[in-house]
């Protein structure tokens, strides 16, 4: 609809646009999300949860129109009709840049519970959207190093129990808990200095996805294996607020996580800490051979 006008004037059209939005519904946000902390009746709070999650969903939906209005995208999608939005998953996708993450929403809006990220506890304080993060009950997490545990044995596990404890929200209500394994964005920079043995994928970290099989083992168990090709020369989130991403590939596989890799102890047990390296490690390597099938064919 609006595609006829300049990269530029698009782009900023389209920041303006998402910044007005996400301050229209946050005051609503925050008042469900005050009514839900302050009344201590379980009816009251399911329904301000399902109600945060819908105006959640309702910001997600204008941000896909608004896309669809300011760019000429060709959608190359498979695997949607695998998806349900009554049932819990992980989700994970590679990673090239910021743009990743409005696409993924896109292709999942309603099809899907709605995506929820494990984020540092520092990002509570962003303005807004961290208010917003934990209106949604986006788990924060605070992780320990090695050398703070040294210091402080009675560290060890706190993490893992943190991560227990956000996840006791997840029990009830559906939700798609997303995981950047490579916990960073691919750049030709990153994957030199990492000697990374794929070749369009940075090293996978088994130990998020650990975390979080060990923590909601009973609800997980169906793996989203979202892979991304962006065929042409530009991938980057002003790059498709700009309306110069001309075609994406989206391929998206729901597989079953093995029995054995949930409800465990990822930083206490060797043997469960192995047999979740060993799967991201496969996966990592079907994924890295798809992306290259990606690239030989678009």
């Amino acid at each position: 609809m609006l595609a006829f006008l300049p990269h530029w004037l698009r782009g900023s059209l389209s920041l303006l646009l998402i910044a007005l939005s996400t301050l229209f519904w946050f005051m609503p946000l925050i008042l469900l999300a005050f009514i839900k902390l302050l009344v201590p009746i379980h009816g009251v709070r399911a329904l301000c949860t399902r109600l945060l999650i819908e105006i959640a969903t309702l910001w997600i939906g204008f941000n896909n129109r608004l896309l669809d209005a300011m760019n000429r995208i060709e959608w190359d999608v498979s695997g949607l009709d695998q998806l349900r939005p009554d049932d819990w998953y992980l989700v994970t996708c590679n990673h090239q840049s910021w743009a990743d993450i409005l696409v993924v929403q896109k292709v999942l809006h309603r099809r899907t519970p709605m995506l929820k990220f494990f984020l540092k506890q520092q990002l509570i304080w962003v303005p807004v959207i961290g208010v917003a993060w934990w209106a949604l009950d986006f788990p924060f997490m605070k992780r320990y190093t090695a050398e703070q545990i040294a210091r402080k044995p009675s560290l060890k596990g706190k993490d893992l129990e943190t991560t227990r404890r956000a996840c006791e929200k997840f029990q009830y209500t559906p939700v798609a808990v997303f995981n950047f394994m490579e916990g960073t964005r691919y750049t030709p920079q990153k994957h030199e200095a990492q000697d990374s043995p794929y070749r369009h994928l940075l090293k996978p970290k088994a130990g998020g996805t650990g975390f979080v099989l060990g923590a909601m083992g009973k609800q997980l168990h169906t793996l989203l294996n979202i892979t991304l090709h962006y065929p042409g020369p530009r991938f980057g989130f002003w790059d498709l607020l700009c309306g110069r991403i001309n075609r994406i590939v989206v391929r998206i596989e729901a597989r079953p996580i093995p029995e054995e890799l949930r409800g465990r102890n990822y930083q206490e047990d060797d043997s469960y800490r192995l047999q979740v390296q060993q799967w991201v490690g496969e996966l990592w390597r079907e994924k890295d051979a798809l992306l290259q099938d990606l690239r030989n064919n678009n």
